[in-house]
């Protein structure tokens, strides 16, 4: 198994200020990359919450890091807050979203998330989900699927993919992510099959999406994270594709904006007033020399913003 390398490590650790005493949160734990970046700093003075959804990467982590300072959740990120509340913390001074799947999870053939090896198609984070990849795949239809894979894959040759779904589970289930792949690939043009991205690279990204639900559960943690954050904390989001960044950017956006009132109002009527800054006016990107060490760092994104 390939050992999984935390993506913008110095650089998301860097922006999130911490300090010996700090209250941190890493709400995508994954392979614990970014928590032990962040325990390095805040050190037995301070505190860690991580939480992930996944049940294997919270005890994995359990079984290499038992501090006392360490506090580690199953559940999912969109929860922040209850969370919180039920550890009876108010506030944080840091908090850390990595939007990617850890290598383990990648490579974990119950979840079957990769189309680069034979799996069940499931793609649950949560095993204690309803929906899967495979539930997915086999009952949606024709429509549903074409959109699906359209919004959430960007993937050009959506319609095509979805017929061709369609047309191979009239005689029988698809069952795995290699038969899922064999179908993709009979509907992409050949001209088109050897680019940077592997053919099923967009639809398998729109079926992770779908199954674990993940634009929304980012649109809902946003507004939490900045919420229980304290004035000067700050909270660092690393994204892997267009979709994701852009909620992030227009959430955080819509954060820092004050009064909205119309420039000839001589008093404020809205009441809006802006509650962060934004620390990183464009995205930090992986170096050359990241990306050359550990190729699915090449789309990473991170932004960063301040709490007022």
């Amino acid at each position: 198994m390939v050992s999984h390398k935390p993506v913008l490590l110095k650089e998301s650790i860097d922006r999130l200020n911490l300090k010996s005493e700090s209250i941190a949160v890493d709400a995508t734990l994954g392979g614990g990359g970014h928590s032990i970046g962040m325990l390095n700093i805040i050190g037995r003075s301070g505190k860690l919450i991580g939480i992930d959804q996944d049940a294997v990467a919270v005890e994995n982590f359990r079984q290499k890091n038992s501090a006392e300072q360490v506090i580690l959740v199953k559940d999912n990120f969109a929860n922040l807050k209850n969370v919180l509340t039920d550890l009876r913390i108010e506030k944080v001074d840091a908090i850390l979203a990595d939007l990617g799947y850890s290598s383990m999870q990648l490579e974990d053939t119950d979840i079957g998330m990769s189309f680069l090896q034979d799996a069940p198609l499931d793609m649950r984070l949560d095993r204690e989900g309803q929906l899967s990849a495979k539930i997915v795949v086999n009952t949606y239809s024709q429509g549903e699927l074409s959109r699906l894979i359209k919004n959430f894959g960007e993937e050009r040759f959506a319609s095509l993919i979805a017929k061709r779904i369609v047309d191979a589970r009239k005689n029988k289930e698809i069952e795995t992510t290699t038969e899922l792949v064999t179908i993709i690939n009979t509907a992409i043009p050949e001209k088109f099959k050897h680019g940077k991205l592997h053919p099923a690279t967009k639809t398998f990204q729109a079926l992770r999406i779908e199954v674990n639900h993940e634009l929304d559960v980012l649109e809902k943690f946003i507004p939490q994270a900045i919420e229980v954050l304290n004035p000067g904390g700050r909270l660092a989001i690393i994204s892997f594709h267009s979709l994701e960044d852009r909620i992030v950017k227009d959430i955080f956006r819509s954060h820092a904006r004050g009064c909205i009132c119309p420039a000839d109002f001589p008093i404020c009527q809205c009441g809006q007033v802006a509650k962060v800054k934004i620390i990183t006016k464009k995205p930090v990107e992986p170096s050359v020399e990241e990306v050359a060490e550990n190729p699915r760092s090449r789309s990473a994104k991170l932004r960063v913003c301040e709490k007022l």
